[in-house]
């Protein structure tokens, strides 16, 4: 089974690198990560390709720039999703989970989700939007199900 990694930055790329050593090796890896990021790259321990993608959202948040830098998002990661042929998306919560995501979802492929653990009370941005997107969406606390009937909670990545 393949599996593309969608790593985010900081704690998002700590959570994936310690959920792909619990998965371990019986899966083939390909990661995704933003062009810029030479950090979350270099925390990748277990081997597979690399794809390089844009930032689809900026920190400063302009609307309109917002949208387009998304629809070149869903293209990058539509031609990323084409050449890799992952047979699922896996990630944590960074804004470039979503392009991917929705692309795989149209492609058929399966998304699971793993909601960063920083959420306790609410989900994030992304998480909101990958709850009706993903085939299994996790949550890292209790207190989540509760709000988000069709989270399964499965504990804390670490």
């Amino acid at each position: 089974m393949k599996v593309l990694i969608a790593l985010g930055e900081g704690g998002h790329t700590k959570e994936m690198i310690a959920l792909v050593d619990m998965l371990g090796d019986d899966l083939e890896y390909a990661y995704m990560v933003v062009q810029d990021d030479v950090v979350s790259e270099s925390k990748i321990r277990r081997p597979g390709r690399v794809y390089h993608v844009r930032r689809p959202r900026d920190k400063e948040h302009h609307l309109l720039r917002d949208v387009v830098k998304t629809i070149h998002g869903c293209w990058q990661a539509w031609r990323v999703l084409r050449e890799c042929q992952p047979d699922a998306v896996l990630s944590t919560g960074p804004s470039v989970a979503v392009p991917v995501c929705i692309m795989a979802r149209l492609l058929g492929k399966k998304v699971i989700f793993v909601e960063t653990g920083s959420r306790v009370t609410a989900l994030s941005t992304t998480g909101r939007i990958m709850y009706r997107v993903a085939n299994l969406f996790f949550v890292q606390w209790p207190d989540l199900v509760e709000r988000y009937p069709r989270a399964v909670y499965a504990g804390r990545l670490f």
